[in-house]
């Protein structure tokens, strides 16, 4: 097959946007070792603003956003995979720099490809995807400075969106005391179900002003929002607490003292899902198949068709997606 469906996203050369899906060579796709027939891929903030031509994703057009893929070896040229072998991609360059996971074929380096571990299935790893493991990685984070179900309750923030709600669903599976932070009323009994032990508003965690130090009640936390929030967060977390930042929905500056450092011993860890060791990225991904999976992905996560997928991406940008949107490309 030379031809394959994917979506692609065009700029004029009055920078007017277009997207939909399009038929491409093989040849088109970028150069690597391993070429893997797509099944599903998932929707992602990310994707939404590489989909409609944002700034700051795709760094030249046309592109095909998608920054997770899940399928099987169509082509390899390095013995470590095997043509139908199951395999995923997330993070690195994919959907970003090079083109991603809303096409029928994707081409990448093979030090990019992670064997589908057992305990996923195809769809399950994209119900997971990018947002499971910047969840997984969080945890991990607070694992290793030695945060445990007994310091004290873990606060989330935005906690109806992808890394929120499956951070919400590997803590409580793993005993922790969670407290979900929301701005959707209608969505606090599905926070519980989950796992919350509580949910909190988004006012609860933006403090504009006052001490640089607040009363001290978390034992940890999972931010992704950035801005205030995170500042907020910092300044009320306990003594030898972690906090670790995987988002910026909520800006990208953050305005704050060092007292909750050398005061509090409060370890901030940032969360870099894109170019992660890959030891460690096949850890992370071993957790989520087995004692870190999370129970009931089905109904946390929405699938999609890949030539349906404009209106999620417009939902997306908007903040009206709660869980996981996964897109079905093939098969």
């Amino acid at each position: 097959m030379s031809q394959f469906n994917c979506y692609v996203v065009s700029k004029g050369e009055d920078n007017q946007v277009t997207a939909g899906m399009n038929r491409r060579e093989l040849a088109d796709l970028p150069d690597g070792e391993v070429l893997i027939r797509v099944s599903y891929s998932s929707l992602n903030y990310k994707d939404g603003l590489a989909a409609t031509g944002r700034p700051g994703v795709a760094r030249k057009f046309p592109h095909v956003p998608g920054i997770d893929a899940a399928g099987e070896v169509a082509e390899s040229r390095v013995p470590q995979f095997q043509v139908g072998q199951k395999v995923l991609v997330t993070g690195y360059d994919l959907g970003a720099g090079r083109w991603g996971g809303w096409s029928e074929y994707a081409r990448v380096p093979a030090e990019w490809v992670i064997p589908l571990p057992d305990g996923l299935t195809l769809v399950d790893s994209m119900r997971l995807g990018t947002a499971g493991f910047t969840a997984a990685l969080s945890v991990d984070a607070l694992q290793r400075h030695e945060i445990t179900p007994k310091s004290g309750e873990i606060v989330v923030t935005g906690s109806t969106g992808g890394v929120g709600c499956l951070a919400v669903l590997i803590l409580a599976k793993l005993g922790y005391s969670v407290v979900a932070v929301t701005g959707k009323q209608s969505q606090h009994d599905w926070l519980k179900k989950l796992g919350a032990k509580r949910v909190i508003t988004r006012q609860d965690v933006d403090v504009q002003a006052g001490n640089p130090l607040l009363k001290a009640v978390w034992a940890g936390a999972v931010d992704t929002v950035g801005g205030n929030t995170l500042a907020t967060i910092l300044r009320s977390t306990e003594i030898g607490g972690c906090v670790t930042a995987c988002g910026l929905v909520g800006g990208t500056d953050l305005h704050t003292t060092v007292f909750p450092f050398i005061l509090r011993g409060v370890a901030l860890a940032g969360i870099d899902t894109g170019w992660t060791r890959r030891e460690r990225r096949l850890d992370i991904w071993r957790h989520l198949a087995t004692d870190w999976k999370p129970d009931g992905l089905a109904e946390l996560s929405k699938t999609v068709e890949l030539k349906d997928v404009d209106a999620p991406v417009q939902k997306i940008l908007a903040g009206e997606i709660v869980g996981r949107t996964v897109v079905h490309v093939a098969g």
